[in-house]
């Protein structure tokens, strides 16, 4: 094993320290006479050696200490664990602070050999610890080697994974699902800024590099990382908190160790750190601290005062009850409870390793020995032969501890990761829990495993009371404490100076936009100190993009004036909520359209005068078939009945005809239609009084789609978005477009057209174009729609909450009604209409009387249905196939001689029957009737039940 040799270079030192410590706890030297490599036990030995590794001296040694050994003890005292196997508890203190190289690494070397030496007959399984992560690195690499599963209850690190260390069992909880927690509880508040506070070592960099990642799915971030060594001293930190204090974020995360976390609070309230205004949130070593001591004194209670913390969850489980009433002198924080299941879990797994024929037995590794001179004895390590096994067997493992359930996901972290929400106030004071099945909960994670997983997950708290003793939740940040106001850029424009301008008031800008800000940074609920900068030489109108872009790289702290919102500004920089809409439209010249000779046909659309014509003739065409057999003013030679259909059609459109109707459906039809008339007629009046009364204007240019397709000039605004818009997403080509400087520009510019020097229009917003038209007394009109939606707003850096709180103040200011009154105060004169009148708008189409149409050619269909229905029931008692008629018919017959025998009824029997008049067939009905009678009573019996009988 190449990088335990004495000649590798010095940055591995660490590692071989670590490795001859390793020694004392795991080298087998229980040598059988006559073995070369190998020394066996029996299968179920009388006594199992397990190492455990953890600094004694600390807060998490010395409970987990006590964990360990009462779990020790009662297993041994169970003879049906491990079935007469005693464990045999070697610990060795680790001294954390020696091992980060505050003592010299070769005086720690020799120190190492001397504590292996006297542990050279010990053969050990399994190693629990260590509970630093930054050894646990060092150990996982030599355990990986050795084949001897490393449990350990304290690293926490997240970058412990099982597939570089697959040797490594964390039997605690990762600090990944811990700063998930953190995260969480960040959102949950709506702060999206933190700053961490961390101990420079593996557990504290990995850990708040999880946290960032944590905080980005949550749009927030770690805006600074203020790291301290693990031995700092008080002036060290102090220097540290000095910096923080100065920055704009007041919501920190400290993520140390309980040894040197409180330092941080004590300085913190030194520099008046822990008053209102404050967020303090740290992790699990600050309940770890508290529930190692009986009692905490006053005084650093009153540091801790509205500190949020977060603690492993435990269960409080009738076996947690039984186990603490039976050792009531114990004080055991999270850590000692993992500690105390993991000799649990491994006895356990030795118990399966036994049952299924497992034996401790050790060989030598050639890869290690000894080079000439050295001193390390590293020949005397040996590899733990069923060490794979009781690693399989361990991970497979599934139990229930005082931790709650013991079981390992396919990483090899326990699975059910959940913390305690802890608020500092008086004393520890639990307002909620968090697990990554529920995220934060009012109720225990036990209780939410048993809901569905697609239940409804409501994140919720109950009140904390916060540093200052309030309930207020801070706003979780402040403008920078450096005395420097906030820089603001303001453009200095030389047109529309009505929006932002110069001025020699003592802000030294006035304008709508300025009226705007200042009235809405009045309404938040603290001061903002802030300074304006002009941007520009006054000559011509800065490029608004260069704005933008000077506050995205932090030249400025933000940008005020009538600054466009438009995507690739939203890239770089975040704007408020907009004060006003403007979006792009076109503006040219126009002249006045004169009135046409055919103006009397502009009211309708072709396709509406088509459709209007035919239902006239519709209509007429339904009455007379309604009318004509019952109505002798709709009968007549054909060509008379005709002319009394186009008559009557066409005269109905002014009411005006003469022939009136007899039949119900008629009549029904007929106030249908005359209906559909009066509204057509009223339709058609206004809209040919509008045509013919309002100035009609007319432009070569209607539009932007017109406006692309030519080939004319375009004015543009100087520093306006609209260049690079028309250049790059509608296609059009830079030579085409003319800079502009202000309104007199526009003015002449648009006079003189294209064939003058001038332009044919001018793309500009909608803002700017209502103060042009007013200015230049309405000789110039809007062609076409707005073909753009934006708005103005003020751009700040990206994710600043001022942003956020200057968008609340503005809404307040539109719902109030101040917004508009400022708008009156600066943009608001007799105005011109903004849009030029086109006829083609005023044209009333089809698709606005069509539902006239249906209704009445619906009625008319269902009369034509009904009046059809009743003539055939008519026809079929008039037709030939009664007895009197088929008497007749042969009457008929015999009389002139037809050669025709049939009996079926002709087209031409048909026509003439709907021809006939209504009363004239109804006496023809009647006589049948009678003399249908008079043939039926001489009849015998048998010719009356003749098939041929009739019945009228």
């Amino acid at each position: 094993m190449e990088f335990l040799r004495i000649t590798m270079p010095c940055h591995v030192i660490l590692r071989k320290v670590v490795l001859l410590f390793m020694v004392s706890v795991m080298v087998p030297m229980e040598v059988i006479v006559g073995a070369k490599n190998v020394s066996s036990s029996p299968s179920r030995p009388r006594v199992v050696n397990m190492g455990s590794m953890f600094t004694i001296n600390s807060v998490i040694g010395q409970s987990t200490m006590l964990g360990i050994y009462a779990a020790v003890d009662e297993v041994n005292a169970d003879p049906s664990v491990l079935k007469g196997t005693k464990l045999n508890l070697i610990v060795k203190d680790t001294n954390c602070s020696g091992f980060v190289g505050t003592v010299d690494v070769w005086i720690l070397m020799k120190i190492v050999h001397y504590l292996a030496l006297q542990l050279m007959e010990k053969d050990v399984v399994a190693v629990l610890g260590p509970q630093s992560s930054g050894i646990a690195h060092v150990v996982s690499h030599v355990v990986n080697e050795l084949r001897i599963p490393l449990l350990s209850f304290g690293a926490t690190d997240p970058t412990l994974s099982a597939l570089q260390y697959p040797y490594f069992i964390r039997t605690t909880q990762s600090d990944y699902f811990q700063m998930y927690a953190v995260a969480d509880l960040v959102d949950y508040y709506g702060w999206r800024e933190v700053i961490a506070i961390f101990v420079d070592d593996d557990y504290g960099r990995n850990g708040i590099s999880i946290l960032g990642d944590a905080l980005a799915k949550k749009r927030a971030k770690i805006s600074y990382k203020a790291a301290f060594s693990p031995g700092a001293t008080n002036d060290e930190i102090n220097n540290l908190l000095v910096g923080v204090n100065l920055m704009e974020s007041r919501v920190y995360v400290v993520h140390a160790n309980p040894d040197s976390g409180l330092k941080v609070f004590s300085v913190a309230n030194s520099l008046s750190m822990l008053s209102s205004g404050y967020v303090w949130i740290t992790t699990d070593w600050l309940p770890t601290f508290l529930d190692s001591h009986e009692s905490v004194d006053t005084d650093t209670m009153n540091l801790l005062q509205g500190v949020v913390a977060f603690r492993h969850h435990i269960p409080n489980s009738g076996r947690k009850k039984n186990f603490l009433k039976s050792k009531p002198n114990l004080r055991l924080n999270s850590y000692a409870f993992y500690a105390y299941d993991s000799v649990w879990l491994l006895a356990q797994a030795l118990d399966v390793f036994f049952s299924e024929g497992g034996n401790v037995s050790f060989s030598d590794d050639p890869k290690l020995h000894d080079t000439n001179g050295s001193s390390l004895h590293l020949s005397s390590l040996r590899i733990f032969n069923g060490g794979q096994k009781l690693l399989n067997i361990l991970i497979t493992m599934n139990f229930t501890g005082l931790t709650g359930q013991i079981q390992f996901d396919s990483e090899k972290n326990l699975i059910h990761p959940s913390y305690d929400v802890i608020n500092i106030g008086g004393g520890p004071r639990q307002i909620g829990f968090w697990s990554n099945f529920s995220g934060l909960s009012v109720v225990s994670p036990e209780t939410l495993y048993t809901k569905p997983p697609n239940f409804t997950r409501n994140h919720s708290l109950y009140s904390v009371i916060w540093p200052g003793e309030t309930t207020t939740t801070p706003r979780g940040w402040v403008f920078p404490n450096n005395g420097r106001p906030l820089r603001i850029v303001v453009p200095n424009r030389v047109s529309y100076k009505e929006f932002v301008s110069k001025d020699n008031s003592p802000l030294g800008v006035q304008g709508y936009c300025i009226d705007v800000f200042e009235a809405a940074v009045k309404l938040l609920p603290y001061p903002v100190p802030h300074i304006y900068i002009l941007y520009g030489d006054g000559l011509r109108n800065p490029h608004y993009g260069d704005l933008v872009e000077g506050v995205a790289q932090n030249k400025f702290d933000a940008a005020v004036g009538d600054i466009t919102i438009v995507t690739n500004r939203t890239k770089i920089v975040d704007f408020t909520q907009p004060f006003i809409e403007s979006g792009l439209v076109v503006v040219a010249a126009v002249k006045e359209k004169k009135s046409s000779p055919w103006a009397f046909l502009k009211p309708f659309s072709w396709q509406m005068w088509c459709v209007t014509g035919s239902f006239f003739l519709f209509v007429g065409a339904v009455v007379w078939i309604l009318e004509h057999r019952i109505n002798h003013e709709f009968r007549g030679p054909p060509s008379q009945q005709l002319m009394t259909i186009f008559w009557f059609s066409f005269s109905t459109m002014f009411f005006s005809h003469r022939e009136n109707t007899v039949s119900t459906l008629g009549r029904l039809v007929l106030i249908l239609w005359l209906f559909v008339v009066l509204i057509i007629n009223s339709s058609y009046t206004a809209s040919l009084t509008s045509i013919l009364t309002v100035q009609q204007l007319s432009s070569k240019i209607e539009g932007i789609d017109s406006l692309i397709s030519s080939n004319d000039p375009i004015g543009i605004q100087d520093g306006s978005f609209a260049w690079n818009y028309l250049t790059d997403e509608l296609n059009i080509a830079q030579s085409r477009l003319k800079s502009l400087k202000n309104q007199e520009d526009y003015y002449h510019a648009l006079l003189r057209g294209p064939k003058g020097g001038g332009v044919a229009a001018i793309v500009d917003e909608m803002a700017y174009v209502e103060r042009f038209l007013i200015d230049s007394n309405c000789v110039f009109k809007i062609v076409g729609q707005e073909f753009t939606k934006s708005g103005w707003g003020f751009a700040f850096h990206r994710d600043s909450p001022l942003a956020v709180d200057l968008s609340t103040a503005i809404l307040q200011l539109s719902e109030n009604g101040e917004l508009q009154r400022m708008h009156d105060k600066w943009l608001t004169r007799n105005g011109c209409s903004i849009l030029s009148t086109q006829v083609d708008e005023n044209r009333l189409s089809l698709g606005s009387f069509w539902g006239l149409f249906l209704i009445c050619g619906v009625a008319s269909a269902v009369a034509l249905t009904v009046f059809a229905c009743r003539v055939c029931c008519q026809y079929r008692r008039y037709k030939p196939g009664s007895e009197v008629e088929a008497e007749e018919v042969e009457q008929a017959q015999t009389s002139l001689g037809s050669r025709h025998a049939t009996r079926l009824p002709s087209l031409k029997n048909l026509i003439e029957f709907v021809d006939m008049k209504e009363t004239a067939l109804k006496e023809k009905l009647k006589n049948a009737t009678y003399s249908k009678r008079e043939h039926a009573s001489p009849r015998s019996d048998d010719q009356l039940n003749s098939p041929c009988g009739f019945t009228a």
